[in-house]
């Protein structure tokens, strides 16, 4: 008797995380992009960090930008942050999950190149320091 009163939690917690993930992600603006069909460079701003402790600094609850890849892969793009304290970047996609810091190569400011297959990025700029600050990001297909 017992089990039964379990296998019912399990799929209402299911919906409730799936509903909540939807949720999060549909507040945060979407870009769609396909292969260099874009003004370039693309600059968005918001402000970093966030209230999320996590191994890639403090970031928000909702990612900053969503980006959309369509029509297949961009062969090459280039997200750069420039803020103030310790920021950073945290990329969800298809491949899975990035944690950008600063170094000295990218002028102590996170930076991602690379092929990037179709499909959903959600991006964080989220801060080591525990700090919120303005920051901008570029987004390039130019080498």
């Amino acid at each position: 008797m017992k089990t039964g009163k379990y296998w019912m939690v399990v799929p209402t917690a299911l919906a409730t995380i799936l509903t909540s993930a939807g949720v999060a992600s549909s507040n945060a603006p979407v870009l769609e992009l396909a292969r260099s069909s874009q003004t370039e460079p693309i600059v968005v701003s918001g402000t970093s960090g966030g209230t999320n402790k996590t191994n890639c600094g403090n970031i928000g609850s909702t990612p900053n930008q969503v980006i959309k890849v369509t029509q297949g892969q961009i062969d090459y793009m280039r997200f750069s942050v420039k803020a103030e304290g310790q920021p950073t970047m945290v990329v969800e996609g298809p491949g899975g999950r990035f944690c950008v810091l600063a170094d000295k190569a990218s002028g102590e400011n996170p930076e991602m190149s690379g092929v990037w297959p179709a499909g959903t990025y959600k991006i964080f700029i989220g801060d080591r320091s525990g700090g919120q600050h303005p920051f901008t990001l570029s987004i390039t297909q130019k080498r």
